[in-house]
């Protein structure tokens, strides 16, 4: 009840909270490395993916606050957990590709390069908010292979630490959506085709 009555409020303290996480991220050269020695913690890595669940469900039900507290968690999400006893090399070279990425000269390419994971996740919250399954799960789909092919191409070897997180991450979104989608279509909820 209080989400719904509040609901645009609290989505725009959480999208600030994002944006000024963010912004920290890329200047704080001491946050960036603090987050990045937990973000080794490949728990961060698998439970990403995790959060697109409660987003859909929240574009779904069209709950903004629901959405935009699922995206703050999704990005702080990557230092929720210790950091690491042991971390392979694979790990420790592309997350150290990532840093020098968000840390590195900022060009109209990789400004547009980054504008792709808010407009996926857009085009994500557009298929459920209008309760079409199929462009939903769609969406997903590319988000994760869009991710896999990024850190390949990009970060080379080492962006194929990324292939087992993320592949795990797809089959438990598209089977708990799918499950999710069907149980709310047999409470008189149309899922469009």
């Amino acid at each position: 009840m209080f989400l719904k009555k509040y609901d645009k409020k609290v989505a725009i303290i959480f999208a600030f909270f994002t944006l000024l996480f963010f912004i920290v991220a890329i200047t704080s050269k001491d946050f960036l490395d603090w987050a990045f020695t937990r973000h080794q913690n490949q728990l961060s890595w698998y439970i990403r993916p995790l959060f697109l669940i409660p987003f859909c469900f929240f574009a779904f039900k069209k709950s903004w606050a629901g959405i935009s507290i699922t995206i703050f968690c999704i990005f702080t999400s990557m230092f929720w957990f210790p950091e690491p006893q042991s971390v392979s090399k694979q790990v420790e070279q592309f997350l150290q590709y990532e840093i020098d990425y968000l840390t590195g000269d900022w060009n109209v390419t990789k400004i547009l390069m980054t504008l792709l994971v808010p407009i996926s996740l857009f085009l994500l919250g557009m298929g459920f908010w209008r309760k079409n399954l199929w462009i939903g799960l769609s969406v997903i789909i590319m988000i994760a292979f869009g991710k896999i092919a990024w850190s390949i191409l990009s970060a080379g070897e080492s962006g194929k630490s990324i292939i087992i997180p993320a592949i795990i991450g797809l089959l438990i979104c598209v089977v708990l959506i799918y499950g999710g989608f069907k149980k709310l279509g047999e409470k008189g909820k149309t899922i469009s085709k």
